[in-house]
């Protein structure tokens, strides 16, 4: 199914990774398509390590509930702008963990990653991704935004909805909250499209949000 929009017609995207970053960001310094076979740490002056090696280091200094979560929702995100001096967690495009290498300490992540790169693991749960969608509408609903939202459009992953929030409607309820009664239609699906910094991504796990407005 297509939808086309024409005339004059704007595009607000809010996409919601639903992650919440843990550690250090690192820089990758040994990369060869979509594995990483070596980070540093810039600001603890480390040198060179084996990523998977840095995440078992990690994972030791994380909460007894934390390490559980690793175990099943471990994900890694790479900087869109490795030039920033900082990062908060919407600076960074999420990916999954594909697989490591005991032997060499590599791991496989989901998209290409070339050296000089800035990463940071992340985990995701309910609340993160529920906190994360509702600071991001937060935010929409307070911005200076001249003319109001005809109408919106919302594609979620079937890995959100009443399987992760144990209750139905969540994503859309706290549309409905910030935004009152914009129109609002979508579905479920198992890829999303939205922009993360200035660039468009397929992903997984999101909610992704298209409102439509006058210029």
């Amino acid at each position: 199914m297509g939808v086309a929009l024409s005339g004059p017609v704007v595009l607000d995207t809010i996409v919601a990774q639903g992650c919440r970053p843990i550690g250090p960001t690192y820089r990758v310094t040994q990369a060869e398509r979509n594995i990483i076979l070596a980070i540093s740490d810039p600001e603890a002056g480390d040198l060179d390590r084996p990523p998977l090696e840095v995440l078992q280091d990690l994972i030791q200094t994380l909460t007894e509930a934390d390490r559980k979560l690793a175990q099943s929702s471990l994900f890694i995100g790479i900087a869109q702008d490795s030039f920033k001096l900082s990062f908060d967690s919407r600076d960074f495009l999420i990916r999954t963990l594909l697989g490591v290498d005991p032997k060499a300490g590599a791991i496989a992540v989901g998209d290409r990653v070339r050296p000089g790169q800035r990463v940071r693991f992340h985990l995701r749960d309910a609340r993160t991704s529920a906190d994360d969608l509702d600071s991001l509408l937060r935010d929409y609903q307070q911005a200076q935004i001249a003319t109001a939202p005809a109408g919106a459009l919302m594609f979620a992953c079937v890995g959100r909805g009443e399987g992760l929030y144990q209750q139905a409607n969540f994503d859309s309820g706290l549309f409905r909250h910030y935004l009152g009664a914009v129109p609002l239609s979508g579905f479920f699906c198992g890829g999303e499209i939205g922009p993360v910094g200035k660039t468009t991504f397929l992903h997984g796990f999101t909610s992704v949000f298209g409102i439509c407005r006058q210029p």
